[in-house]
């Protein structure tokens, strides 16, 4: 008996080699598409997906932002200072010898009161200039009453009379001259004489207050452009606060600054911002003047301070504190785009009050309507770069 193949079976049996490439082929390509389609989604590092369990497991919690009145607390350094008219540098106009002196720094003056004793012999020419010009001026006082009165009688000369008024004239305005200097040296014109000559002056303090300062010592020679003693008035005290850049525009006259000293931190003092100084310094800070309102410690000028000011409220948008993510000195929020899939988008951070913080969109894409991670953000951050690194 032969062995027969039909036709119809014959062709059946080519056909099974080009089904099986066929069937290849597409798998092939099934497989490139996907990879394909695979290399794209991994490309786009802003978005993460997970699973249900993932994000039950993660404790993830949406929302929606919420508009507040949100103000914040601006929290400054500085310290205890008193204004410039209440600072004394106190020095001596002329060059002299200190005598004796004796204060001591922290030690209380009264205005008027005698600080230190000095001595130079221009001192005592001064006060010789003085009194002869004064009887100068005395002598040629008469001789021009003298000439004028001549002059109306027509018995002296225009000339004449002129000279005795230029010489009256002149001598006054030495005699006024001295009479001044005088007075800058701690003497007085109208009590010096012939008899009370003195190689010695006093110095006086010109304000009330305590000695913050004592820079010189008995015997040396000092110079006009000397500083010998510091005087602090503090009955005027404030407070100098420093304020960055970034929260100047915060701070206006007339808000209301709580603040304590570092010594004595539970002992309050309330003050009223007064002046911002708007001109940057080369630290990028500028000095807030806050006047006193009230206080309950004893305060002295340099005292260091801590100051909290609260500042005008606005309305805002804001989040959680939780939803905020920090990396690489950046800022984000995580939108739910679809179930289980999040967008890293990066914002900028206002203000932050209560546990709520003020996010403000980097694009023209709102984010008020937008549903957002607000609770463990930072473990879709952590799934998500862990996730990159694989």
């Amino acid at each position: 008996m032969k062995n027969t193949i039909s036709k119809n079976s014959f062709y059946n049996f080519l056909q099974i080699p080009t089904l099986l490439l066929v069937v290849l082929l597409q798998t092939a390509c099934g497989s490139k598409e996907a990879e394909k389609q695979s290399t794209v989604e991994n490309t786009d590092n802003s978005l993460v997906e997970l699973s249900e369990l993932q994000i039950k497991n993660a404790g993830i919690e949406t929302g929606i932002p919420e508009r507040k009145a949100i103000s914040a607390t601006v929290k400054l350094n500085g310290k205890v200072d008193v204004p410039p008219q209440n600072r004394i540098s106190v020095s001596f106009p002329m060059g002299g010898y200190l005598v004796s002196t004796k204060l001591l720094p922290g030690m209380q003056v009264k205005k008027g009161e005698v600080m230190a004793v000095l001595e130079d012999a221009q001192f005592v020419q001064l006060q010789q200039d003085y009194l002869t010009a004064k009887s100068r001026l005395s002598y040629a006082e008469l001789e021009f009453k003298r000439q004028q009165s001549l002059n109306q009688n027509k018995a002296s000369s225009d000339k004449v009379f002129q000279i005795a008024k230029t010489e009256f004239e002149s001598l006054g305005y030495s005699e006024r001259a001295l009479s001044e200097k005088l007075k800058l040296i701690g003497v007085n014109p109208n009590t010096l004489n012939q008899t009370n000559l003195s190689r010695k002056v006093n110095l006086y303090a010109p304000i009330s207050g305590f000695v913050a300062q004592v820079m010189v010592n008995v015997g040396k020679y000092v110079m006009p452009t000397d500083v010998l003693f510091e005087l602090v008035n503090p009955d005027d005290l404030h407070l100098s606060l420093i304020a960055f850049e970034e929260d100047i525009p915060k701070l206006a006259p007339g808000q209301l600054v709580k603040a304590h000293t570092n010594i004595n931190p539970n002992q309050l003092i309330d003050g009223e911002i007064h002046i911002i100084n708007r001109n940057i310094d080369q630290n990028n800070a500028a000095e807030v003047h806050v006047h006193i309102l009230h206080t309950e410690a004893d305060l002295s000028p340099g005292m260091f301070v801590s100051a909290e000011i609260e500042t005008l409220s606005h309305e805002a948008l804001t989040v959680p504190n939780d939803a905020v993510v920090r990396w690489q000195n950046e800022h984000f929020v995580f939108i739910e785009r679809s179930a289980g899939v999040y967008e890293m988008k990066k914002v900028k951070l206002g203000v932050s009050e209560n546990d709520f913080t003020e996010i403000i969109p980097v694009d023209d894409e709102a984010l008020d309507r937008l549903r957002i991670v607000i609770k463990n953000a930072y473990n879709i951050l952590m799934q998500m770069k862990n996730t990159g690194e694989e």
